[in-house]
């Protein structure tokens, strides 16, 4: 299905779409539910685990499966919006997000369950791209770092309110059974999104048929197919890498898939290259990385994400097996922090195309602040008895942090991509999200308990969020070698 909305943003006549904050609507509602869904889980793990009866591998794959499928699927997922509709396939994940969660909830079992989540994490990975690309698609200037604004607010209110929820419906619903309603939960929320998609998004979107080939700036017309190939090799390439990553125990021969994934990047751009010149259109046209925001961008969020993402499974475990804590209180001390971040994400939104990297580098100095004030207080409350609660206002700097960085960098990043690789090249940096999130928190966790197995949960803290400083680090200066390319050279004083 072609998109109308790209065939007009190669003119210079292009006029907004009057439905497009009804259509921002829809999507911020639905990702909404997508990441609640997420946190949610988080949360009910015990709960699923009395309730099925699973054993310890068989609930570490109620996270992982999720993990996997999304992972795999988002490239190929995104040029299938490029090509076929946007609109149609986050219907399409919607859907499929939604029946799954009635599956899931439902669940006899173990396998079972972790067989719904395999599906959930495919419609998440159908969903989030289309997200990404419909917001390049329906807005520009301004407009768009609002909405990626608003997406970002919305990113982090969901973060904030999935444990709180998790909490109060497992605890309504019992201990042994309440875990399906967190699951459950996502299904008026998803039949909504739906139904208000059928309604506001343009052209039939029901009915996906291929768009017409077609010239873009004077280029001869390419077949518009999905590229099945180079779709098979990119996802099989992101399995290869995450799957180690995801098990908690991996033997020494899943270590062997990472110079397979090394094989498999290699293929798959010797097969774009070659597809290209064969007059096609690939799944990614590799030029897009020259675009120097775009690379820089993906190369930030990636790093970005190894670090920052292991905060909460640092602070959850320092919380409740450090301290004694209990899940709800570990889930309540990041609430303030979540906040911030909805706050700062509008904030970066709207700021972000008059100051550019610099709110992106402003925030990632929060973050390294937070991180600082953090290691102060569980230093001080292993010294002088310091309350631990004092990590609500040393982790709102890590939130604020987080909203000036996210949703600031994905406008950036995607200013200057063709919208008829809107999606793909934003599944290519959620890809790097996911795969830095994986081995982030892998990474960060082994150098936690190998210091707490010399030591004591203040010193594991401590050194775990020292390493995830360090990390930021390297991503503040992508930011601001960005930040610096982006500015046009002085001209020079001629010289008598």
């Amino acid at each position: 299905m072609a998109d109308s909305i790209e065939a007009q943003a190669t003119r210079a006549d292009f006029e907004p779409d009057p439905r497009r904050w009804k259509i921002l609507s829809v999507l911020l509602v639905t990702i909404f539910m997508s990441l609640v869904g997420v946190s949610i889980v988080n949360v009910a793990l015990p709960s699923i685990q009395l309730g099925v009866h699973a054993t310890q591998s068989q609930i570490q794959w109620v996270l992982s499966g999720y993990a996997l499928t999304f992972g795999v699927v988002l490239v190929a997922s995104g040029r299938a919006g490029d090509l076929y509709g946007r609109g149609a396939l986050f219907i399409a994940g919607v859907a499929v997000f939604t029946l799954s969660s009635v599956a899931a909830g439902l669940a006899p079992d173990a396998n079972t369950l972790n067989g719904a989540r395999l599906i959930q994490g495919l419609g998440s990975g159908l969903m989030g791209p289309q997200a990404l690309g419909m917001i390049q698609q329906y807005f520009r200037g301004s407009e768009r770092g609002k909405a990626f604004g608003l997406f970002g607010s919305t990113v982090g209110i969901s973060v904030a309110a999935g444990p709180i929820l998790g909490g109060l419906l497992i605890q309504a619903g019992g201990v042994e059974h309440g875990w399906r309603w967190t699951f459950f939960v996502n299904v008026p929320v998803g039949v909504l999104g739906i139904i208000l998609a059928c309604l506001w998004f343009p052209r039939p979107l029901l009915a996906v048929r291929a768009a017409r080939p077609r010239a873009v700036h004077g280029a001869p017309r390419q077949p518009r197919n999905l590229d099945v190939i180079g779709a098979l090799l990119i996802g099989f390439a992101v399995l290869a890498v995450l799957l180690p990553f995801t098990q908690r125990h991996a033997s020494p021969f899943m270590w062997l898939l990472l110079p397979l994934a090394a094989a498999l990047v290699w293929a798959w751009v010797v097969w774009e290259r070659a597809y290209l010149r064969r007059g096609n259109s690939p799944m990614v046209d590799l030029a897009i990385f020259k675009t120097e925001s775009f690379s820089n961008g993906t190369l930030l969020i990636t790093l970005y994400f190894l670090g920052v993402t292991s905060v909460w499974v640092l602070v959850a475990l320092y919380m409740q097996d450090g301290l004694g804590r209990t899940a709800l209180e570990s889930g309540m001390v990041g609430l303030p922090s979540a906040l911030m971040a909805a706050v700062a994400a509008n904030w970066g939104g709207r700021g972000v195309m008059r100051y550019g990297r610099k709110v992106v580098i402003g925030g990632m100095i929060s973050v390294l602040v937070g991180l600082a004030l953090s290691i102060v207080v569980v230093q001080l409350r292993a010294a002088y008895g310091v309350s631990e609660w004092w990590l609500l206002f040393t982790l709102a700097f890590i939130g604020t942090g987080q909203g000036a960085v996210i949703s600031p960098n994905q406008t950036l990043t995607l200013e200057e991509v063709p919208l008829r690789y809107a999606g793909s090249s934003g599944g290519i940096m959620q890809t790097g999200q996911r795969i830095g999130t994986s081995i982030g928190i892998t990474v960060i966790s082994t150098i936690a308990f190998a210091v707490l197995a010399r030591s004591n949960w203040t010193q594991a803290a401590t050194v775990g969020f020292a390493a995830i400083a360090a990390i930021v680090v390297l991503a503040l200066a992508v930011a601001i070698h960005d930040l610096h390319s982006r500015q046009p050279p002085e001209p020079r004083v001629a010289q008598n």
